[in-house]
């Protein structure tokens, strides 16, 4: 979906008219895909076997009754109107959710959070802030806080969230695609589709992950065509089918028909639900896309176009079915058998197209949820393409696309019916929205402070009809729905061992750091020979001294001119605005040239290049050493070991501040000459580096020569040196944390991405120190 001019970091309040429509023209195809195609399978995965379509119509009535209610209940009535507006600074999803629960009741799951932390701005941005209201609010947000098991069951419960968004990676492009081919079933014998619907599935699942790496920008305008002639076309056969078949069929529309459904089927009907609850297969997308569009326009979108769409061709449905007793096969009743038989074959490429659209939107959902999994520690390191430089969130993730086309063809191969997928995609869609109405409860308790009262009437209201269908859905186990389970197991140990094994390798860090004492008593020199460059040690503390760099101080007789312990962190917030981007410190008095910067990213940032993230970061260190006044406290956080940092943005940001030239490099456009003045090596090098300052206020004596050999350093080249960790678990510990650590955490950790990859730090300068931690 070609996004740019309209996709925003920080959605605009007041949006047009204009810009309202595009956006909610734009997410048609973005966000209701997967929705949009649920008429190809609901009715078919609804009478797959519990049930049967008999004379009386009460059935088809019943179901229809049920599909009416819950597209209005569910997507219409609690996340258009309520959910959208629990986001997180303009972003949906399961960890949206748990990120802005994090920052209420400060049950983060990231271990290196500071004050710092909270002054950002879209911390503290629409009302967020760190009290509630109320005394139940009040006394719920200490109760998470002070227990541990609280924040963990909070944490597994998000996770399970995000699982089961992974797992509907996996079946709903299996189940869409299947659905759509299975049109050919009206041209071909029983026997004879089988063979065909199968290996022509699998051709376009894997033609469609194989896309993938080109990135959907090049062919996202045609998204929203697509599925705005798919809706048009099931709305068109829906009307028709009411008026050709049976005008009385708006009837099934009064939930007495639901009553006498389950009074007449009883156990069939109930085991049934879980068929009907395909019905709101996509619901979470307009959620979870949140960030792409603004809350109007989605709203405007479903409200207008979508539902009343899909309520027409479920109709549609219903009365060609009350007028048709006896289908020729059972396997006939789904939606191809209601379409006019002249127009079945455009159809039937329209619903392709439907369904690969559809398929593309929830497969660079799983990319993205697992990229904020990895941003918060919650994943292993994936290696993460940008496949469009000006499309904000269009990302690619090679082993997860790999991974999700095998699982999705197993799925399809394996199950070759509509059947036992609708049960799996049923409970993985349900799950999710079980685990969006329990951290919605708490959001309107701890965030919008509301009273217990209203959270409890949200939580049974919505749960109750959810658990109706998750009950229904899981009595399947054995018949499909053991597959969510299943993936969503095994991407939960993965995450929690992950977690688990990050956060103790953290702990071991700071248990482990050195005093400033020890470095205090080395002097200037530490003890060693200083020769020239910038030594970069990366390091998750942030505060305190590692110790990886007294292991580098004791068994080499060199180090650096200039040392920097970097730390690159994820906080709980989508997006840190560039002018927040560092924050700079020193580590010892100025004499020893040791700088603590801290780099600040949101779970949905894009993290820059090598060469531009070096720049940024030398040039922040400047503009501390140029802005560093003893007497000033403002802005200045006073953190652990008498450390006091200050926030530094970018390069870009800091146009009035030092910038940095490279080479040739014209810096015309920044101001005139009159207003710079230049800091200049005294030795000509061969790389050229100078740092360009404002006339005022005037720089004193030492923070001219601080910045010289800065540059010096900086012209000499720059060392990234990174810890690379082997995780033991201590001896004495229990036989679960020797499998977890030893057996888990180090299968992961060599089979997945380096922090080289993550950092996008080039291998040529980069230095990896062995060193075992006994956790």
């Amino acid at each position: 979906m070609d996004l740019e001019g309209v996709v925003r970091s920080h959605p605009i309040k007041k949006d047009s008219w204009k810009t309202l429509l595009t956006l909610a023209y734009q997410s048609l195809g973005v966000v209701y895909g997967d929705l949009s195609t649920s008429p190809l399978y609901v009715y078919k995965s609804t009478f797959a076997e519990d049930i049967h379509h008999s004379e009386t119509n009460e059935e088809i009535y019943g179901v229809l009754s049920f599909v009416f209610w819950t597209l209005t209940l569910i997507p219409l009535v609690k996340y258009v109107f309520i959910v959208l507006r629990a986001d997180d600074n303009g972003e949906g999803g399961t960890f949206a959710l748990y990120s802005l629960l994090s920052r209420h009741a400060r049950v983060s799951s990231l271990p290196n959070c500071q004050l710092a932390d909270e002054e950002l701005s879209e911390y503290t941005k629409d009302g967020v802030v760190s009290t509630s209201n109320s005394a139940f609010g009040s006394s719920l947000k200490s109760t998470l806080e002070k227990h541990g098991v609280l924040q963990k069951v909070l944490l597994i419960l998000a996770l399970i969230g995000t699982c089961m968004v992974i797992g509907d990676g996996v079946l709903t492009p299996a189940i869409s695609v299947f659905s759509a081919v299975s049109g050919l079933e009206l041209s071909m014998s029983k026997e004879q589709h089988r063979y065909v619907e199968v290996p022509v599935a699998c051709v376009i699942l894997i033609f469609l992950f194989a896309l993938q790496h080109y990135g959907t920008h090049r062919v996202g305008f045609l998204f929203a065509p697509v599925v705005i002639t798919w809706l048009f076309c099931i709305s068109s056969i829906g009307v028709y089918n009411i008026f050709r078949w049976n005008p009385q069929v708006y009837q099934a529309l009064s939930p007495y028909y639901m009553y006498k459904f389950l009074k007449k089927t009883q156990k069939g009907g109930w085991m049934s639900l879980g068929g009907i609850l395909l019905c709101m297969t996509g619901s979470e997308a307009m959620f979870a896309d949140l960030g792409h569009f603004s809350q109007l326009s989605i709203k405007i979108a479903f409200t207008f176009v979508v539902y009343p769409s899909l309520i027409l061709a479920y109709m549609g449905q219903a009365a060609y079915l009350s007028e048709h007793h006896v289908i020729q096969s059972d396997y006939r009743i789904g939606f191809y058998e209601s379409v006019p038989e002249k127009i079945r074959w455009p159809v039937l490429a329209i619903a392709i197209l439907a369904a690969v659209v559809g398929s593309q939107a929830i497969i660079t959902g799983t990319f993205s949820i697992i990229k904020q999994c990895s941003s918060l520690g919650c994943f292993p390191r994936v290696k993460i393409i940008h496949t469009s430089s000006k499309i904000h969130g269009q990302i690619y993730i090679p082993e997860i696309n790999w991974t999700l086309m095998l699982l999705c063809l197993a799925v399809t191969i394996g199950f070759r019916d509509t059947k036992s997928m609708g049960n799996a995609s049923g409970l993985a869609v349900i799950t999710v929205m079980l685990v969006t109405t329990c951290l919605m409860s708490l959001v309107i308790v701890l965030c919008w402070h509301k009273s217990i009262f209203l959270a409890i009437c949200f939580l049974l209201f919505f749960g109750s009809i959810e658990a109706l269908y998750f009950s229904a859905s899981l009595i399947k186990f054995r018949e499909g729905a053991w597959v969510p389970i299943a993936l969503s197991f095994i991407f939960l140990v993965v995450m929690y061992v992950w977690h688990y094994g990050t956060f103790k390798k953290y702990e071991f860090d700071v248990q482990n750091k050195v005093s400033i004492n020890w470095l205090l008593s080395l002097g200037p020199t530490l003890g060693i020979v200083r020769v020239r460059g910038i030594g970069l040690i990366h390091t998750e503390l942030v505060s305190g001294i590692p110790a990886i760099f007294s292991h580098f101080v004791t068994n080499l007789p060199a180090f650096h001119q200039v040392v920097v312990f970097l730390c690159i962190k994820s906080v709980p917030v989508p997006h840190v605005r560039p002018e927040e981007r560092f924050l700079v410190g020193r580590v010892g008095p100025k004499e020893y040239r040791l700088y603590r910067c801290i780099a600040r990213y949101g779970y949905r940032d894009v993290h820059k290049d090598d060469i531009e993230f070096e720049r940024d970061l030398v040039c922040s260190i400047a503009e501390f050493i140029r802005s560093e006044r003893p007497e000033c406290d403002v802005s200045l956080e006073k953190l652990e070991d008498d450390e006091k940092m200050t926030v530094v943005g970018t390069s870009s940001t800091n146009l009035d501040g030092i910038r940095m030239s490279v080479d040739d490099a014209d810096f015309s456009e920044m101001a005139s000459t009159s207003e710079l003045q230049e800091i200049r090596p005294t030795e000509k090098p061969k790389k050229r580096v100078r740092f360009v300052v404002p006339e005022s206020p005037q720089i004193d004596r030492e923070a001219v020569e601080e910045l010289q050999e800065l540059m010096e350093a900086r012209e000499a080249g720059m060392a990234f040196i990174l810890g690379h960790s082997y995780v033991k678990a201590k001896r004495g510990s229990s036989l679960m944390k020797k499998l977890v650590i030893n057996v888990g955490y180090d299968f992961l950790r060599r089979n997945f991405r380096g922090p080289t990859y993550a950092l996008s730090i080039p291998h040529a300068s980069t230095l990896e120190v062995g060193m075992v931690y006994h956790v």
